[in-house]
């Protein structure tokens, strides 16, 4: 197992990537690397960062401004290689639907939940663990 996982955490909001940071602690479940967050407040950031490489996981923000995760999301998963697993934050589980059209491969209400974020974050890091190998 690798020592650390690479979170990217987009939100325009300093709240909600603290928020993320807490759920998630020094790792999400014991069978999971320890997790580093990279966060980002644009969309220019989150680019930049997918385009350096080593992100492991993205946790985008389905309610940020001026552009929401869930864009993001689309836009990523068509224009970066080999993109990484993306949890949304979404406002309303009636939102389930968009996160499905932004090819997320999880989704979790706000205000973060930290059991079910941490499950969620944990099943991606494992799901990318199993195809690194």
């Amino acid at each position: 197992m690798q020592p650390t996982a690479t979170v990217l955490v987009y939100s325009d909001d300093s709240n909600t990537r603290e928020q993320v940071r807490l759920a998630t602690g020094r790792r999400p479940a014991t069978d999971v690397p320890q997790v580093e967050f990279i966060e980002c407040a644009t969309p220019a950031a989150v680019i930049k960062e997918l385009d350096r490489g080593g992100i492991d996981v993205c946790v985008l923000d389905g309610e940020a401004v001026p552009a929401g995760g869930m864009g993001i999301c689309r836009q990523i998963k068509d224009e970066i290689f080999n993109c990484p697993p993306v949890l949304l934050l979404i406002g309303r589980p009636q939102d389930a639907w968009l996160a499905t059209w932004s090819r997320a491969e999880a989704a979790v209400t706000l205000p973060v939940d930290p059991v079910e974020f941490a499950s969620a974050l944990a099943d991606l890091l494992r799901r990318q663990a199993a195809l690194s190998a």
